[in-house]
């Protein structure tokens, strides 16, 4: 019973995890259609956490039927039925939290010196490393800008 419940919590939370935003993925929408190329000098490269995107709580409710099931097996009459309300409340906190750091990601900002004279700073998924003095494209479409070699 123990070993199902591990299972089921672990494929619970694996479902949590979002695909990363990559600066080499394109969503559907985003294909064919034109995007402006811009050319620059990376001006300075900082490392930042992406804060994961809103939980779909799938964390939170695996966590608390998981913390239920593990406090019904504690005790007997009112314990039994006290331990598995606190196990669900504890496993929803836990899970909820697991699935908030299963969606973080580490990402980089980058500061751009344009060609144009203008300077400027793009956020995205750290999959692609960049150095001062490198020459970069900003390819921009739909608000959305992102930073390649």
């Amino acid at each position: 019973m123990k070993n199902a419940a591990v299972i089921v919590l672990a494929s619970l939370l694996a479902a949590c995890a979002y695909p990363p935003r990559s600066s080499s993925v394109y969503s559907p929408y985003q294909t064919q259609t034109m995007q402006v190329v811009r050319t620059g000098t990376v001006e300075s490269v900082r490392t930042v956490t992406i804060a994961s995107p809103p939980q779909s709580g799938v964390g939170t409710l695996g966590g608390a039927a998981l913390g239920g099931i593990a406090g019904n097996s504690i005790g007997s009459g009112n314990g039994r039925a006290a331990t598995t309300v606190i196990g669900a409340i504890a496993g929803g906190l836990i899970g909820n939290r697991v699935e908030e750091g299963a969606n973080m990601r580490q990402g980089l900002e980058i500061t751009v010196h344009l060609d144009s004279g203008e300077l400027v700073a793009i956020t995205q998924v750290a999959d692609e490393m960049f150095r001062p003095g490198e020459r970069v494209r900003l390819l921009s479409s739909g608000g959305m800008t992102r930073v390649s070699h």
